[in-house]
C-alpha cells in the first residue's frame, strides 16, 4: 500500500478527535486546542465518554455515535482501546487514522506487538491508512490542519518535513519558527506500522504545494519501496535527509574485509546517494540545504569564484572550500584582463577576487558581471565585510540587480551582525541564498555540488557501446547451491575460481591440493614460481596465522613450505579444520595496484558492493566507497572515482594509468553475480591487481548461506535489476526474428532514432501535440524506468528499436496507464498487437486491476487495436476528441461498507 487514501489524512473534510479531554496538560486537550486554533474549515468532532463538551465542542460517548463518518480520526486513548476504535471507524468508512498513543511495538513486548497488529488487522480490509502509533501527529498548512500536540503551530511554506521522531518534530517546529521558515506538511510517523517514508515520498513528490522534502530517518521498513519512491521523488524536487545513528556501536561485525570496512551507516549513505538525495548531518544544515536548493540556480559544474571586499574573508572561504573538497575556479587570462579594466590596480589578480575594502556597489556589480560571463566559473560566492567607507546595503542591491538576470548560481555572505541585517533581508526578498559566515556559505555551495552530482548520477545516460557482460548463470547457481546444501560457509578456493570464471572474472591459475605431496605435484603442473596458501573454513585471514608462502621455486620448496605451514597453523589455531592447500601461479606485476572489490549483505538494503585500496592493510587504510547493485559501467566508474586510490589509478610520474575499463568491468560482473545468486552473502576479491595490462584476481573468498525457501529470488535487492527473464525471441512479419524485451537505460540513442522515424501524425497521436525533438529529460524518463513500478517493452531487431509499449502503475499497483508506439514505416506487421498483448499479460501477472489510456478520436488504428483487445472505449469527460480506453484485468478490491460522510 502506498498513497491510497492519504488524502484522507492530509486533506480531510472532517476530523474526529478520539480521546479529546478537558484535563489541563493532557494530550487530548492540547490536541483539541491545536485542531481548533489551526484554522481548519471542515467539521471537527470530539469523542469523550465522560464530558459532554471539550474546549467548546460537543462530544460523543464513542465513535459509533458520531453523527457523520469522519475522513480523519486522531486517537489518543489508552493502548488497549485503540484496536477496537480503529475497527469501528473502519466499518463506518473512515479512511485515515493518526494514532498518537504510545505503548505498542516500541515497548519490545509481545503485548505491544499484538496490539499493533490488531490495529492493522482492523484497518487493512477497509483500506484505512494509519499514521503512527506513538507519534506527535500531522500538519497540513494549506488547509489549516494542526492535528498534533506540538507546543507551537507551523508557518505556511513549501517545505515538507517527515520524521520518525516526535521530539524532532517539535524541535524543528520551534527552530524553524524563529527563522521564519514555513512548511507545507509535517508528518510524525512514529512506529510506522503502516504509513512509512516510501508512502510519504510518493505522496509529496506529486504535491504542488511542496518544493522540497526533508526527512529525519532512524530506520526504514521496506528498502525496495523506499528506494523506488526516493528515486522518483528526487527526479522532480530536492530530497534532503538526516540519518540518526551514524556511529551506531552495534554496527555489523563481519568475517570478511568487505563487511568489516562497510558499516551500516555507510550503506545508508550509498543508498541515499543512489536515490539522488542529499544527506546532511545537522538541523541547521537541513534547513540551509532546503533553502539553498529551493532558491539557487542549478550548477553546471563545481568551480567556485569568491568575490570579496576583504582579503581575510576570502581566505577563510577558500580554506573552507578546500576543507570540503571543493574546487576554486582558475581564472583565465581573458577574465583577468576584463577584471583589470574595472578594478583598482591593487585587486588580488586571482581567485579569491579581492576588490579592496572601499568597494562600492558599482564595483561589485562590474566584477560580478564579468564572473558570470566567465566560462571557467560555475558559481560565485559574494562576500562583504562592513566598512565605514562604503555601504553594505548598496553593495547588496548591486549584487541583487546582477543576480536578477543571471543564469549562474550566486550566493552571498554579508559578515557582521547589525550591519548585515538589512542586506540579508534584501537577499531573502530577492530569493538569493545568503549566509551569516563564509563557512556556512561554502557549506551551502557544497550542498549544491553534492546534490547536483547525485542527481546527475540519477539521470545519467549509460553508454550503449558497452554491452552488458554475459554470464553462465545456471552453472554458477549449481556451484553455490551445491555448496549451500552442505551448510552455510566459505566456498573452497577451487569452487570460488569456478564461480568467478562463470562470470568472466579473471583469476590467477590455481589448483587445490589435499596434502603437501599433492601440493608439490600441482606446483610442478602449474610451473614455478608458485604461491602456497592454507585452506580452512575457520581461517579468515591466512597471512595472520602463517598460512601464506610466496615465490616457491621447486617441488621440494613446496613440500617443505607446506609441512612448515601445517605446523604454524596448527599451533596458531589448534581447532581449525584444515582441508588442504591452494597452489597458485605467482604474478609478477610490479607496477600493479592492489585493490579490493567486495560484496556483503546489509540488514536493511540487502547486497551492497565495495571498492577501494586493497592488500593486507585494507582495514587500516580505510579507503573505500560503497554502492548498491545493480551497477552499469557509468555507476561503476562513479564508485571508483569516490576513492583516494582512484587518483593513483589514473597514473602518475613513471607509473602508467591502470586499465580503468577493466576494473569497471569486474565491478559490473560482480554486481551481476550479487543480483543473480541469493545464496551468496559475502565476497572478497583482495587483492585484485590492476595495471595498464588489465585486472586479475589474486585471492578471492566467497561465503554462502541457504536462502529462506519462501523468499522470491532477487527480492533481497533494494533496487530491482533489469528483468532478463522477460526477454523472448519473437517472429515479426517481413522482418524475421526480433527480441521482445524490457527497455534499458542504454536504449536512449535507439529510442531517439525510433522517434526520428515517426511521422508527424504518429508523433501527434503518441504525445497529443507537435514535438520536433525529444529532450534529454524525456529520453531519460522513457529509458531509465523503475522496474518496480513501470515497464516498457521494446521490439529490437538489428540494433534498432521498432516499437515500444509501456505502462506506468500508480504506487498502489491498482491502475496503470499504457501507451504504444510503432515505427511509422513498419506498420501493418502486427507489432502493435504483439507489444500490447505482452503488456496486458505482464500487467495481469503483476496484479494490476486495470489498464487505462487516452486515444485521440482520429487515431483509427489504435482504436481498432484497443477494441480487439477488449478495452472499453468512452468519450473522455472534458476532453473533446479524446477517448478513454479501460481494460479491467481482475476483480477490483472489495470496497468498505457505505457510511455517512461529510
Amino acid at each position: 500500500m502506498s498513497i491510497r487514501n492519504l488524502d484522507a489524512i492530509f486533506k480531510p473534510r472532517s476530523i474526529a478527535i478520539v480521546g479529546a479531554s478537558a484535563r489541563p496538560g493532557s494530550v487530548g486537550l492540547v490536541l483539541t486546542q491545536n485542531v481548533l486554533a489551526g484554522g481548519f474549515a471542515g467539521q471537527i468532532l470530539a469523542v469523550n465518554p465522560k464530558h459532554s463538551t471539550v474546549a467548546g465542542l460537543n462530544t460523543c460517548a464513542d465513535v459509533s455515535r458520531l453523527p457523520v463518518t469522519p475522513d480523519l480520526a486522531v486517537i489518543c486513548t489508552p493502548p488497549a482501546t485503540v484496536p477496537g476504535i480503529v475497527a469501528e471507524l473502519a466499518r463506518r468508512g473512515t479512511k485515515g487514522v493518526v494514532v498518537i498513543t504510545a505503548g505498542f511495538k516500541e515497548l519490545g513486548s509481545a503485548e505491544g506487538r499484538r496490539l499493533e497488529q490488531a490495529i492493522l488487522d482492523a484497518a487493512q480490509p477497509f483500506l484505512m491508512r494509519i499514521v503512527g502509533p506513538n507519534c506527535v501527529g500531522v500538519m497540513s498548512t494549506a488547509i489549516g490542519l494542526n492535528a498534533t500536540f506540538a507546543h507551537i503551530g507551523p508557518r505556511r511554506g513549501n517545505v515538507a518535513f517527515v520524521t520518525q521522531s516526535g521530539a524532532m518534530a517539535t524541535t524543528v517546529l520551534d527552530w524553524a519558527s524563529d527563522r521564519g521558515i514555513g512548511f507545507s506538511y509535517l508528518a510524525s510517523l512514529g512506529d510506522m506500522a503502516d504509513v512509512d517514508f516510501g508512502d510519504m515520498l510518493d505522496y509529496l513528490a506529486n504535491d504542488p504545494d511542496t518544493t522540497a522534502i526533508m526527512l529525519y530517518i532512524e530506520s526504514i521498513t521496506s528498502s525496495r519501496k523506499f528506494m523506488s519512491a526516493a528515486r522518483a521523488a528526487a527526479r522532480v524536487k530536492p530530497v534532503i535527509v538526516i540519518k540518526a545513528g551514524r556511529h551506531e556501536a552495534a554496527a555489523r561485525a563481519a568475517a570478511s574485509h568487505t563487511g568489516a570496512m562497510a558499516g551500516a551507516d555507510a550503506v545508508y549513505d550509498a543508498a541515499f546517494r543512489r536515490a539522488g538525495m542529499l544527506r546532511v548531518q545537522t538541523l541547521s544544515e537541513l534547513f540551509d540545504a532546503a533553502e539553498t536548493l529551493a532558491t539557487s540556480l542549478p550548477l553546471a559544474g563545481d568551480r567556485l569564484a569568491i568575490l570579496t571586499n576583504g582579503g581575510g574573508a576570502g581566505v577563510l572561504a577558500t580554506d573552507a572550500l578546500l576543507d570540503h573538497d571543493g574546487r576554486l575556479a582558475d581564472l583565465s587570462p581573458a577574465t583577468v584582463t576584463s577584471l583589470d579594466a574595472v578594478l583598482p590596480q591593487t585587486w588580488s589578480h586571482g581567485n579569491p577576487i579581492d576588490i579592496i575594502g572601499d568597494a562600492p556597489g558599482s564595483r561589485y556589480a562590474a566584477a560580478l558581471r564579468i564572473l558570470q560571463q566567465a566560462p571557467e566559473v560555475d558559481a560565485t560566492l559574494v562576500l562583504n565585510c562592513p566598512t565605514a567607507i562604503s555601504s553594505g546595503v548598496d553593495a547588496a542591491r548591486a549584487v541583487a540587480e546582477v543576480a536578477s538576470g543571471s543564469r549562474k548560481a550566486i550566493m552571498t555572505s554579508w559578515l557582521g551582525s547589525s550591519a548585515a541585517v538589512d542586506a540579508r533581508r534584501l537577499f531573502a526578498a530577492a530569493h538569493i541564498p545568503t549566509y551569516e559566515t563564509p563557512d556556512a556559505a561554502i557549506r551551502g555551495f557544497m550542498h549544491l555540488v553534492r546534490y547536483n552530482r547525485n542527481r546527475t548520477q540519477l539521470l545519467e545516460v549509460p553508454d550503449a557501446s558497452s554491452p552488458a557482460p554475459s554470464a553462465r548463470v545456471e552453472a554458477a547457481r549449481a556451484i553455490v547451491e551445491r555448496a549451500a546444501a552442505k551448510g552455510s560457509g566459505w566456498l573452497r578456493p577451487d569452487d570460488v575460481a569456478d564461480l568467478l570464471e562463470c562470470y568472466g572474472i579473471r583469476t590467477v591459475g590455481s589448483r587445490f591440493a589435499s596434502d603437501p605431496e599433492r601440493a608439490a605435484e600441482s606446483a610442478s603442473a602449474l610451473g614455478f614460481p608458485v604461491a602456497l596458501k592454507i585452506v580452512s573454513p575457520e581461517i579468515t585471514h591466512k597471512s595472520e596465522v602463517g598460512g601464506v608462502a610466496l615465490g616457491l621455486k621447486s617441488a621440494k620448496d613446496v613440500r617443505s613450505a607446506a609441512d612448515a605451514m601445517l605446523d604454524r597453523v596448527r599451533q596458531a589455531m589448534p581447532g581449525a579444520h584444515i582441508e588442504g592447500f591452494i597452489v597458485q601461479e605467482m604474478i609478477h606485476r610490479p607496477l600493479a595496484h592492489e585493490l579490493i572489490l567486495g560484496m556483503a549483505v546489509d540488514r536493511q538494503f540487502g547486497p551492497f558492493l565495495l571498492f577501494g585500496q586493497g592488500g593486507t592493510a585494507v582495514e587500516v587504510i580505510g579507503d573505500k566507497a560503497l554502492a548498491l547493485p545493480p551497477l552499469n559501467r557509468t555507476l561503476a566508474c562513479d564508485l571508483m572515482a569516490r576513492t583516494r586510490i582512484f587518483r593513483q589509478l589514473k597514473g602518475y610520474r613513471d607509473r602508467p594509468a591502470a586499465d580503468l575499463d577493466a576494473i569497471a568491468d569486474v565491478l559490473v560482473r560482480l554486481s551481476q553475480l550479487a543480483c543473480d545468486l541469493d545464496e551468496i552473502v559475502e565476497i572478497d576479491l583482495n587483492p585484485l591487481l590492476a595495471d595498464d595490462a588489465g585486472a586479475i584476481v589474486v585471492d578471492a573468498r566467497v561465503r554462502t548461506e541457504h536462502p529462506e525457501s519462501a523468499r522470491v529470488r532477487g527480492s533481497r535487492l533494494a533496487i530491482v535489476p533489469y528483468p532478463r527473464d522477460l526477454e523472448e525471441s519473437v517472429e515479426v512479419s517481413g522482418i524475421g526474428q526480433a527480441l521482445l524485451r524490457p527497455v534499458k537505460p542504454e536504449d536512449a540513442a535507439a529510442i531517439l532514432r525510433l522517434f526520428d522515424n515517426l511521422s508527424p501524425e504518429d508523433v501527434h497521436f503518441r504525445f497529443f501535440g507537435a514535438i520536433r525533438t525529444m529532450s534529454r529529460d524525456l529520453i531519460i524518463r522513457l529509458t531509465q524506468i523503475d522496474y518496480d513500478r513501470q515497464m516498457a517493452f521494446v521490439l529490437e531487431a538489428g540494433g534498432e528499436i521498432l516499437g515500444v509499449a509501456r505502462l506506468s502503475a500508480d504506487p498502489d499497483n491498482c491502475r496503470a496507464e499504457f501507451a504504444v508506439t510503432v515505427r511509422s514505416d513498419l506498420k501493418s506487421r502486427g507489432m502493435g498487437t504483439l507489444l500490447m498483448r505482452r503488456l496486458v499479460d505482464y500487467a495481469r501477472r503483476r496484479g494490476i486491476e486495470e489498464l487505462v489510456g487516452e486515444i485521440l478520436a482520429e487515431n483509427a488504428r489504435m482504436i481498432s487495436l484497443a477494441r480487439d483487445l477488449g478495452f472499453r472505449l468512452e468519450i473522455k469527460t472534458g476532453a473533446a476528441g479524446t477517448l478513454q480506453a479501460t481494460l479491467p484485468l481482475r476483480e477490483a478490491r472489495p470496497a468498505a461498507p457505505d457510511g455517512q460522510s461529510t
